[in-house]
């Protein structure tokens, strides 16, 4: 029950926050604010006094807190001290624990990957592993973020884990040491063509463009006759500003606007520059940007597009044009607050305006604002970047995504783990045993129900509401599409192979090994790689004509 010293306390912010401030716009409704606010505290105080059941004020706050916040952006949301730990993370690419990934199957949290050279790896822990119980606690019927919460700690302290390992059916205890994992953001770059070099970007935290930068010059010493690079973006989520800015300038002039911040209050401006010589000025540049490219993904690939500086591959990006920061509101919490929009070097914010269920929906470019590159190219504000050279995206569907849903394919790789101690290097690895993989699937006993199947079971359901004399020829297109569907593994053979592959090398390589082995077939890089082989097709896309 919420006494009356708690409710004072509530109450007190109202005081400050009546009051005008410099930084409060002229004509702000100081009245209204404490009026809302008051009121706000008086119905919070009334529920936890009288309504009918034992309320937890805590959880009930933070309900509200999230409804007040899901009203503004996806981006602005309350920060509870338990969250702490994995916002700081986001923010500099380090935290306090194991450096291993986890995922819930059934009743048991599975290790589903590990970083290399990371607490996990360090203490023996395999990605297939079943947490069965933490420092004698058991896991059973936890969540994973709970699972992940019990093994983060101070750097230096230890726990006991008990694990259970599938593939070699045993049980075992590691003692596992916590310490700071730092995750890698760039974790591969390297030659992908003669003279075609490619650097993979994950996340802008701390020393993202330093690191660009010597992959940058890495590849340059490799080969003085570089003659183009693959910047990869995709599924790249974002991060500090700051560094997005500075890897831009490793490709553009000093003292050029990369992007501009502006919101209510005009002291907290800002115009970013680029303020270093840069790395290489000519060079052609391709950067591949996808649907999960975002903020300063979003700010790299859009200025560099509205300086013609590089060619945009790909799909339209996730449309994150807004700036958070957070303030302290007591109790070790913080709130992250959207208290400004960016906008690239052509003057467009890219923040899109339309969201359905928290994500982004399509504007069409009839409904957004047109403005200009440097070269004169037409290009649109109100919902991402787009590509100046759009690729379907290849998505996975069908069998494919049923085998990995079902934790198929990675239980497979688990397998293959525990009987093969090592592999060939990541370029020579090729895994090619269909025949061990489709018997492994069998005895698994498969099934999945494709999308056709689906909607075949809805029209048979509603034919037989509606009396629909149809039932013969519904009952002939169900055989039809199960002896189709019996077939369809064989018909994606190439697609599953490569997914097998990938989870394999993953187990000895870790993430480096994935990104790279999925080089080996990626159509979007042997497009990048087309068109820095053809500098007249390059030029003319960057000229506009």
């Amino acid at each position: 029950m919420l006494r009356l010293s708690a409710l004072a306390v509530l109450l007190l912010p109202v005081l400050a926050i009546a009051q005008p401030s410099k930084t409060q716009a002229p004509g702000s409704n100081y009245f209204d604010i404490a009026k809302n606010l008051e009121i706000f505290a008086n119905a919070y105080k009334e529920i936890n006094q009288n309504y009918v059941d034992v309320l937890d004020p805590g959880k009930l706050m933070r309900q509200g807190m999230d409804a007040m916040l899901e009203g503004l952006d996806p981006f602005t949301n309350y920060i509870s001290e338990t969250d702490i730990e994995g916002y700081r993370y986001q923010m500099d690419g380090k935290y306090n624990g194991v450096g291993a990934v986890a995922r819930k199957r059934g009743e048991w949290v599975i290790i589903s990957d590990i970083y290399e050279n990371s607490p996990a790896q360090k203490c023996g822990m395999k990605v297939g592993d079943e947490i069965i119980a933490i420092d004698g606690q058991s896991a059973k019927g936890r969540t994973d973020e709970a699972v992940l919460e019990f093994l983060r700690g101070f750097p230096g302290t230890e726990a006991k884990i008990k694990v259970r390992r599938p593939a070699e059916n045993k049980e075992l205890t590691l003692t596992l040491k916590r310490a700071d994992v730092t995750i890698p953001n760039v974790p591969h770059s390297g030659f992908v063509a003669d003279g075609v070099g490619y650097i993979n970007l994950t996340t802008f935290t701390q020393e993202a463009s330093q690191n660009i930068g010597e992959a940058f010059k890495k590849l340059k010493s490799k080969n003085p006759e570089m003659k183009g690079l693959v910047l990869d973006l995709r599924d790249n989520g974002g991060g500090l500003l700051i560094e997005a800015v500075q890897i831009v300038n490793l490709f553009i002039q000093r003292g050029e606007l990369v992007v501009a911040t502006k919101g209510k209050v005009p002291e907290r401006n800002h115009e970013f520059k680029t303020l270093s010589t840069p790395f290489d000025t000519d060079m052609p540049i391709v950067v591949l940007i996808n649907k999960r490219s975002a903020s300063a993904s979003e700010i790299v690939s859009g200025s560099l597009q509205d300086l013609d500086r590089a060619v945009l591959m790909g799909q339209l990006s996730y449309g994150k044009g807004l700036v958070q920061n957070t303030t302290d509101v007591g109790y070790n919490a913080k709130i992250k607050l959207t208290t400004s929009k960016y906008y690239i070097p052509s003057g467009r914010c890219i923040q899109s305006t339309r969201y359905k269920n928290g994500e982004p929906v399509e504007i069409p470019e009839s409904e957004r604002a047109i403005f200009k590159t440097r070269n004169g190219r037409p290009v649109y504000d109100g919902g991402g970047v787009k590509p100046d050279v759009y690729l379907p995206k290849d998505t996975l569907s069908g069998v494919t995504k049923a085998l990995l849903d079902q934790f198929l394919i990675f239980d497979y790789a688990t397998k293959y783990n525990a009987e093969h101690p090592s592999i060939d290097s990541i370029e020579l690895f090729e895994f090619n045993d269909w025949a061990g993989f489709s018997d492994f699937v069998k005895s698994k006993n498969f099934t999945y129900e494709s999308a056709s199947e689906k909607k075949l079971k809805e029209l048979t359901e509603t034919a037989k509401r509606e009396n629909w004399p149809i039932m013969g020829e519904l009952a002939a297109l169900e055989t039809k599409i199960k002896n189709e569907k019996a077939a369809e593994m064989e018909r994606n053979k190439e697609k599953i192979l490569h997914e097998v592959e990938q989870e394999i090398v993953g187990r000895y390589y870790y993430q480096r090994g994935k990104v790279r082995k999925g080089l080996v077939n990626d159509p979007e890089v042997k497009e990048a790689i087309k068109l820095l082989n053809d500098p007249a097709r390059y030029q003319k896309i960057l000229s506009g004509k």
